[in-house]
């Protein structure tokens, strides 16, 4: 265990969040090309439900690895920032999978409230932005700062200050 920090700012993490989404085109892109390649899919629609679902089980081992082997993927390591378990340890695989699960409710209400409405042209974009919004105002109402699906998963994001290089 270590000793728990601070956590980083809501704009910080947000910012971690941004360049993991740029990362992840990569990762992505590979995992569709393999995809593409093994089956020759020559058309987009052909397989299309099952592409979805490899490729959330790609992102989701990307993410389920770097959580419990070290606490930290790339994007992670260049902001300076770790996942620990709520005591400060680390992250077990069942709980950097929880947290995965979890860390779609980011989106996922969102989504569903714009089909259940019927939302049309703008409000397809507008009604998930607002759902972001909110869940990440939330952590505002945290004591720990923390977003609401770290407190769920039992998981803790923290500032890590590495040893200066003399």
């Amino acid at each position: 265990m270590q000793e728990l920090s601070a956590p980083p700012s809501v704009l910080r993490r947000i910012a971690v969040m941004v360049y993991e989404a740029m990362l992840l085109f990569g990762v992505v892109f590979i995992a569709g090309w393999l995809f593409g390649t093994l089956l020759q899919q020559r058309n987009a629609l052909y397989l299309r439900g099952i592409l979805q679902y490899w490729l959330f089980f790609v992102i989701g081992a990307y993410f389920i690895w770097f959580w419990s082997h070290g606490g930290q993927t790339l994007a992670m390591k260049t902001w300076k920032v770790r996942l620990v378990a709520k005591d400060g340890g680390n992250v077990s695989l069942q709980r950097a999978a929880a947290r995965f699960a979890l860390s779609w409710l980011w989106i996922v209400p969102g989504l569903l409230a714009a089909w259940l409405l019927g939302a049309r042209g703008w409000m397809l974009v507008v009604i998930p932005t607002v759902n972001i919004v909110v869940w990440a105002a939330l952590c505002l109402l945290d004591p720990a700062r923390q977003f609401l699906h770290d407190r769920l998963a039992g998981t803790r994001v923290i500032n890590v200050a590495y040893p200066k290089k003399k």
